[in-house]
């Protein structure tokens, strides 16, 4: 039997290992395996996930009992573009909403990976996307932390039974990327509070593992600032502290959180990021401060706040730097961008779907539409002067066909990171082609979909960010570009992929899939089979309310993939683990072909194939003497008992098949298109096997 499990890509790793180059050399020829015992039990039982729980229904709802806990930051920043470094004193306010008691936090200290004794820098490869570059020198400098206060919130809102430390030093442990501190009492279960400050400084790496860097533009380095302070893990009901270290692959899963953050930049710099600027009028000048207002007021027109003309000069009389202030309610990070470089424009956008309101919060933070703006310098000219409008484009289509961006503003960079994405801003490099621009613009600001909103484990599950994303690009660039097939989406294109050697299941963590693979199974694949199973399987109606709904369901949580899985079959009234199994949870493939043909008591008895595990709807077209086609499907269950079905159709006196093409829309993931196709030939001869009939419809 041919293991299409994760024991059979354990068991493949463990052997590649230890094997000889002849051995290393016949696996990189491999095929797929059409010869091996088919067990279609396997393909049909529920996919491996997560029990059902009182927090978590088996309708795939978040249930009564669901909690989540929260982080918010208050960060004062200071960015010396010359040294390029930055030194921060962040305030971390932590609420444990769980039922148990946390007797330490686990905080995420991604700037370590530049350390080059870190695990990620030393799994650097030459060329390699992710990871520390070089070797460079970077990596936090914690100078202190320091205990302030504990307490409990009570059903009020109140903090109560308030301990009070007054700046008490406390030790942080630092493992790798990972830190860990031990309040002088556990924090409560239900609502218990602590507060704690760290004092930090970095060097900022000129490629930050494609996340964060510098350009180097001929007006001023363009700093793109992302994973730059230390941010509270996520604890959860389903792995406790999520303690995986961060190696480049797998980007971030963090909790929600309200951010106040301060960014003290040179006084020629324009400073954009996650969040509603607070302080226009103290950082513009007069004349930016009516563009800035301008924008406010102009839907669907784009007004230019600082030209190329001004690139480098102040922004406002006087000495010293400027700093920015930017609130940010709700979100699950935080990132910014700095230049002396940068053109900056904005068009307000005014949300056509209801105002969202936040979890926290007073009121919707969408109530007078998104402020939709871009940063570049005039490098990126004349391309990026469509950014804006590709980005409100973007924005627009989503909140069309899937749910209304909640937050007040979104922002596009260019600079050197090629293409990532933070809560309202995203770093895009591309100065290549309008296609090339749109495509990486609607991908990244896509991403506030997933995984801004419906919060997902991106170290872990970095298909259901990725890939989901990929999915929601497909229809994006079908409406910005109908004439333009997108890049990927298509299962019959995708197919092509089993031909790889490093293919296997896309649930796994990132960070252990095959060298270059992550394209294939975190973006191609996923996407593939949500367009497949909302063209093909459950038609667009069906999956776009499912689908919608697990967006309604699982905004600003966290959701895994049993929960998707359960909310779509609860939603589309169907089992489909056959499907979410074989796609996400093997590297199964499949082959259907046409294996005889024969005229019995005035019908036709067609068997078909599947020369491979993946169990798939059969869809053929059956072509007549008369020249008459007559399209049949056949439902994916015909495959539970084994690999061929025989079905029958009716015939008439004198009026043959002539031919039967097999998926003739090519929207099956078929790996060997060349036998869909039969025709008799000249010396046919009939047969009577017993496996003919073992199954008809």
């Amino acid at each position: 039997m041919r293991l299409t499990s994760f024991s059979c890509v354990c068991t493949t790793l463990l052997i590649g290992s230890i094997a000889s180059p002849v051995l290393a050399q016949e696996e990189a020829d491999r095929q797929p395996d059409f010869e091996h015992v088919y067990r279609p039990q396997d393909m049909f039982m529920q996919p491996p996930v997560h029990q059902a729980s009182s927090s978590r229904l088996p309708t795939g709802q978040p249930g009564p009992d669901y909690w989540q806990n929260a982080a918010d930051y208050r960060i004062e920043v200071s960015l010396d573009a010359e040294n390029r470094r930055l030194e921060a004193h962040c305030t971390i306010t932590y609420t444990n909403n769980s039922p148990f008691a946390l007797e330490h936090v686990w905080l995420n200290l991604e700037q370590n990976l530049f350390n080059p004794e870190s695990a990620g820098a030393r799994m650097t490869q030459p060329g390699a996307r992710f990871g520390n570059r070089g070797a460079f020198q970077g990596g936090y400098e914690i100078s202190s932390v320091s205990m302030w206060t504990q307490g409990v919130r009570n059903s009020k809102g109140e903090l109560v039974d308030v301990r009070v430390y007054d700046g008490e030093p406390i030790e942080m442990k630092v493992h790798d990327t990972l830190g860990r501190i031990d309040p002088p009492r556990p924090v409560a279960p239900h609502g218990g509070v602590v507060e704690f400050q760290i004092d930090y400084a970095f060097n900022i790496p000129a490629y930050g593992s494609d996340r964060l860097g510098i350009y180097e533009s001929d007006k001023g380095d363009v700093f793109q600032i992302a994973q730059w302070f230390p941010s509270v893990c996520v604890f959860d009901d389903l792995y406790g502290w999520n303690t995986m270290s961060y190696l480049g692959a797998g980007e971030f899963y963090t909790d929600f959180g309200t951010y106040d953050v301060t960014i003290t930049a040179p006084r020629n710099h324009v400073v954009v990021a996650t969040g509603r600027l607070m302080n226009a009028e103290e950082v513009l000048n007069n004349e930016m401060h009516d563009r800035w207002e301008k924008a406010f007021a102009s839907p669907g027109e784009t007004v230019v706040i600082r030209d190329e003309d001004t690139l480098g000069e102040n922004l406002r009389d006087g000495e010293g730097n400027l700093s920015w202030h930017f609130v940010a309610n709700n979100v699950r990070t935080f990132a910014w961008a700095s230049s002396a470089a940068f053109i900056w424009d904005a068009q307000i956008l005014k949300n056509s779907g209801p105002e969202v309101p936040m979890n926290r919060g007073s009121e919707p933070s969408n109530r007078a539409g998104t402020l939709v703006q871009s940063a570049y310098p005039p490098e990126a000219l004349p391309l990026w002067r469509d950014s804006t409008h590709m980005l409100a484009s973007s924005i627009a289509h989503y909140n069309k066909m899937w749910y209304v961006y909640p937050y007040p503003s979104a922002i596009n960079v260019n600079g050197t990171v090629g293409g990532m994405e933070y809560p309202m801003i995203i770093f895009c490099r591309n100065r290549t082609s309008e296609t090339g621009l749109f495509g990486v613009t609607t991908h990244e600001i896509g991403h506030n979909w997933f995984p801004m909103i419906v919060s997902t484990d991106e170290r872990r599950h970095a298909w259901m960010d990725e890939g989901f994303n990929t999915f929601i690009n497909y229809y994006s660039n079908l409406e910005y570009f109908p004439d333009t097939l997108p890049r990927r989406g298509n299962a019959r294109d995708y197919a092509r992929n089993w031909r790889q050697q490093d293919i296997h299941e896309p649930d796994l963590p990132p960070d252990y899939y095959s060298q270059g693979a992550l394209g294939r199974l975190a973006y191609a694949k996923p996407a593939a089979g949500l367009v497949l199973l909302r063209e093909q399987i459950l038609g667009p109606e069906r999956f776009d309310e499912a689908f919608r709904e697990y967006i309604n369901r699982w905004a600003f949580k966290h959701p895994r993939p049993g929960d998707f899985y359960r909310t779509m079959n609860d939603m589309a009234g169907d089992d489909l683990s056959w499907f979410w199994r074989g796609w996400f949870h093997t590297n199964a493939f499949m082959d259907h072909t046409v294996t005889r043909v024969r005229e019995r008591r005035g019908s036709w008895n067609i068997t078909i194939e599947n020369k491979g595990d993946l169990p798939m709807p059969v869809v053929m077209d059956i072509h007549y003497s008369d020249g008459s086609v007559v399209r049949k499907n056949l439902p994916v269950q015909i495959w539970s008992g084994g690999r061929r079905w025989t079905t029958v159709v009716p015939g008439s006196e004198g009026n043959t098949i002539t031919k039967i093409v097999l998926d003739p829309d090519e929207a099956f993931p078929d790996v060997d298109p060349s036998n869909n196709v039969w025709e008799p030939s000249a010396d046919e001869e009939e047969s009577t096997s017993a496996d003919e009939d073992s199954g008809s419809n």
